[in-house]
């Protein structure tokens, strides 16, 4: 295993965030094709603030949301990671797990190798019992990610940050417990 990396995959590597990612992550967040099942995109100093969130989260908690990178090249392909819910929709203080990659390493089976390692991590190293997963109902391809790492669907929900009237308020729940996960 390689010593900058928390843990890996097989064609990826997840770490903390460094500053030379901030100007590759708010690109992504400014990317229509990126954004398009969230309400708006990111200016740079929202997807600063995202990142610093991130890695206060990991301080406080021990994991978050890492950044990804290809270890071919060490190409920064988005991000993948673990983070409590902090809204209130009958599962606050829940783990997710959540995903946003870069579209240009879109349709390489990134997002479920990683996800997949991503669990391996959540409840073998970190000891975690459940994760969770959601977004919006329109959202097929990051369901369909849910499905190929194992989590079935819970229920759906209307998501308390959105407006009424949101197309993308309306969101689908997945759910996968360690057990769960050790017979896939």
């Amino acid at each position: 295993m390689d010593g900058r990396y928390i843990f890996e995959s097989e064609r990826l590597g997840f770490r903390r965030w460094k500053a030379d990612d901030r100007g590759a992550f708010a690109r992504m967040n400014a990317n229509p094709q990126v954004m398009e099942y969230f309400p708006n995109m990111l200016t740079q100093a929202e997807s600063d603030g995202l990142i610093e969130r991130f890695e206060q989260h990991t301080d406080e908690r021990g994991f978050g949301i890492w950044a990804v990178e290809r270890k071919e090249d060490v190409a920064f392909i988005g991000f993948i990671g673990l983070l409590e819910v902090g809204f209130d929709a009958g599962f606050q203080g829940a783990v997710e797990i959540g995903w946003r990659l870069d579209n240009k390493f879109w349709k390489q089976g990134y997002a479920t190798e990683g996800a997949k390692a991503c669990l391996d991590y959540a409840f073998g190293v970190l000891g975690l019992n459940e994760i969770l997963s959601f977004t919006a109902t329109l959202n097929h391809p990051s369901e369909t990610v849910m499905q190929r790492i194992g989590m079935k669907k819970a229920g759906e929900f209307d998501h308390p940050k959105l407006k009424d009237g949101s197309p993308l308020k309306r969101h689908v729940l997945y759910k996968i417990t360690a057990a769960e996960y050790a017979l896939r």
